[in-house]
Formats: C-alpha cells, sequence, structure tokens
C-alpha cells in the first residue's frame, strides 16, 4: 500500500495535469480520463458515465451505510484579470496557480488520494464511493444529480469544497424565480394606470421588505435580492411586460416548495406571474452529533454555515463540506492554492475518516 506522502505527491501531479487541461461544465472529457488513468494506475476498478468518473472500496458489503466523498472536476470560465495563463500550473512560493486549483481541484486530488488510502481496508464501518463529479458550476443535468440513481442509499457524504479544511455543517440553498409583471403597451405621450413598470414597484417594493420569521441558528435568515430588471425597448413607448430576476438564498429552516409557495400566494395575480427556474437547489445540513462532525470537532475543526452553493444541494442525506482552499480565491484572477493546503487536508482527512470508519 501507498504511504501518505506518496499519496500526496501524485495527488499534486494530477492537480498540475489537471489544470493544463480545460475543463469548462459540460467539457471535462480530457479531464475525466486523467482521473479514470488515476485508477487504472492504483487498480481500482471505476464505472463513467458522461463525465462522472466513480469508484467503490475494494471490500464493498452490501449490509455496510455508505459513505460518499465527492468534489468536482469543472471549472468556471478564467477571469478577464488574469496575469498568466490560467491553463498553466505554475508552482511559486509554495502556491500552486492556475484555473480549477482552488475550485476545486485541490479538494478533488486530495479526496481521490485518501479514497485509494482506503480502498483496500478490511472491516470499514461504512462503505466508501468515490465521485469525481462534472457540471457543479453550471448545476448541470449531467453532473452529480444523474449519477445518483446508479448509487446504493447514502447513509452521508463529504463533499470537497474550500472550507480552509473546517467543517461547513450546512449550506444555504437556491431559488431563483422569474417574474413577469402585466400592463398595457402604451405611448408615453399619453396617461396610462396600467404601466407594467409601475405595476412591479410594489413587487420589488415587496421582495425589499418581506421577511420570513424562521431565522437559521447556522446559516441566519433567509435572503432575497431583486437582481435583475428588464422593460422597455424605445423611450416613448410603455411596455405591455416588465420582467423581474429574483435571487433567493434558502436557509435549512425552509424547503424551497415552502419558501415558492409563501411568494406566490402573497404576489401572484392576474398581473403578476411567478415561475420557479428550479426547486432542486435545497439547502443542506448535518447533526452537530453526526460521528464525522464530531471527530472533526475532536480534531480541532470549526464548524460554520456556508453562503455558497455546492452539489450537497442535490443530495438527501447528511452531507459535510470541507475541504483545502478558500471559498474567497474562488472565480478570482490568478487562482491558486497552497501546496501546504493540501499536504495538511490528506492527513486531516485520513485522520477524520480513522475516527469514522475503523
Amino acid at each position: 500500500m501507498k504511504t501518505i506522502k506518496q499519496l500526496t505527491l501524485e495527488a499534486i501531479d494530477l492537480l498540475k495535469n489537471l489544470i493544463s487541461t480545460p475543463s469548462f461544465s459540460g467539457e471535462e472529457h480530457h479531464t475525466a480520463l486523467l482521473i479514470e488513468a488515476w485508477f487504472t494506475h492504483n487498480n481500482i476498478p471505476y464505472k463513467r458515465e458522461n463525465n462522472n468518473v466513480w469508484a467503490y472500496n475494494k471490500y464493498f458489503d452490501e449490509s455496510k451505510p455508505n459513505l460518499l466523498l465527492n468534489s468536482h472536476q469543472d471549472t468556471v470560465f478564467p477571469n478577464k484579470e488574469y496575469t498568466h495563463n490560467p491553463f498553466e500550473a505554475i508552482e511559486k512560493d509554495g502556491k500552486i496557480f492556475g484555473l480549477g486549483s482552488n475550485d476545486a481541484g485541490g479538494c478533488l486530488v486530495s479526496l481521490l488520494a485518501v479514497f485509494t488510502y482506503f480502498y483496500s481496508h478490511k472491516d470499514l464501518k461504512y462503505n466508501l464511493i468515490m465521485v469525481a463529479s462534472a457540471e457543479e458550476e453550471n448545476s448541470g443535468a449531467k453532473g452529480l444529480n444523474s449519477v445518483l440513481k446508479h448509487l446504493p442509499t447514502l447513509a452521508c457524504a463529504i463533499i470537497g469544497e474550500p472550507t480552509l479544511m473546517q467543517l461547513a455543517i450546512a449550506e444555504k440553498g437556491l431559488l431563483v424565480l422569474d417574474i413577469i409583471v402585466k400592463g398595457t403597451a402604451s405611448h408615453a405621450a399619453h396617461n396610462n394606470p396600467n404601466n407594467s413598470i409601475y405595476n412591479a414597484l410594489p413587487v420589488i417594493e415587496w421582495f425589499k421588505d418581506y421577511s420570513f420569521e424562521k431565522i437559521s441558528e447556522v446559516l441566519g435568515p433567509m435572503k432575497m435580492t431583486v437582481s435583475q430588471i428588464d422593460a422597455g425597448k424605445q423611450h416613448n413607448l410603455v411596455p405591455e411586460q416588465c420582467r423581474l430576476v429574483i435571487d433567493i438564498r434558502v436557509n435549512d429552516c425552509y424547503t424551497n416548495e415552502e419558501i415558492f409557495s409563501i411568494i406566490d400566494k402573497s404576489l401572484s395575480s392576474e398581473k403578476v406571474l411567478i415561475t420557479p427556474r428550479s426547486l432542486k437547489q435545497k439547502s443542506s445540513s448535518i447533526p452537530k452529533t453526526h460521528p464525522l462532525v464530531l471527530a472533526g470537532i475532536e480534531l480541532g475543526r470549526e464548524t460554520y454555515g456556508s453562503p455558497t452553493l455546492s452539489d450537497q444541494a442535490v443530495l438527501t442525506c447528511p452531507s459535510l463540506k470541507m475541504g483545502p482552499g478558500n471559498s474567497l480565491r474562488s472565480h478570482t484572477a490568478d487562482e491558486y492554492i497552497f501546496r501546504e493546503e493540501i499536504e495538511e487536508a490528506i492527513p486531516l482527512y485520513i485522520e477524520l475518516l480513522n475516527k469514522t470508519l475503523l
């Protein structure tokens, strides 16, 4: 069996290869090949559908609960402010630069190393399933959500996202609403008591002023933002419609369906049509008393609630978000991760799972 040091060196090499291989959401074919090569090199059978690659521990036992290890291989498009090639893995001053290094390449290669470390262990309390998923950044239909139907029931999960290896025990969900506010088209010179833009004002005011009663202990209050407005094409024509987009960050006190129901009952009318883009990106959490969380606290990790969305949103089991890197670096120009963060993450993950699996 390889040592932790060997696995760490190989994981960092894989990270550099991933950085050098473009993998925008939906275009991860070549990074999926790199992950296949990792499994092949380590004599681990794997499965693949679209650009998702997954594997099970050697001594998988159907009678045991299943623990998912997951992180994503896709990236956003590079920020225009990059000062160097985003697809060149540059190591300098202890940092590994490159697109996807922090979000979430460092997490992905760390979890692959950890899964490989435990792959041949016998008598684990949980089965381990490793999924290197696609289309996380665009919440695509061919991401982790498409793999779940192939997996056995999951008891819990660790989602690799940059958290400075702290314990994100809850994550806000996302609900995006498209709203059409109707009115009557007319010449701007004439009196029009049914101006769609004016009709939209009380709708905007409602979202500005409304407060949901339940406040999460970990995630805090709900947050609703009118983020887009579109109406009219020329100065002298009152438009028949005013379109709004609402960004809603959902805490773990409400389901997306409950939120939509409250808004729909409050605002929908003949003049106001509300359509949710998706109800699937729900909030997620894991109890503070869960063995994974207790093990992390014992290792000196802190718990917190995360405002950013991840593949946790498609899971129904308790899930913990935890990984090397800093979320504040994600999607920024000259993205990087410290080499030391990966070197520390892999043994820390292993300690966490030793306390949970053995």
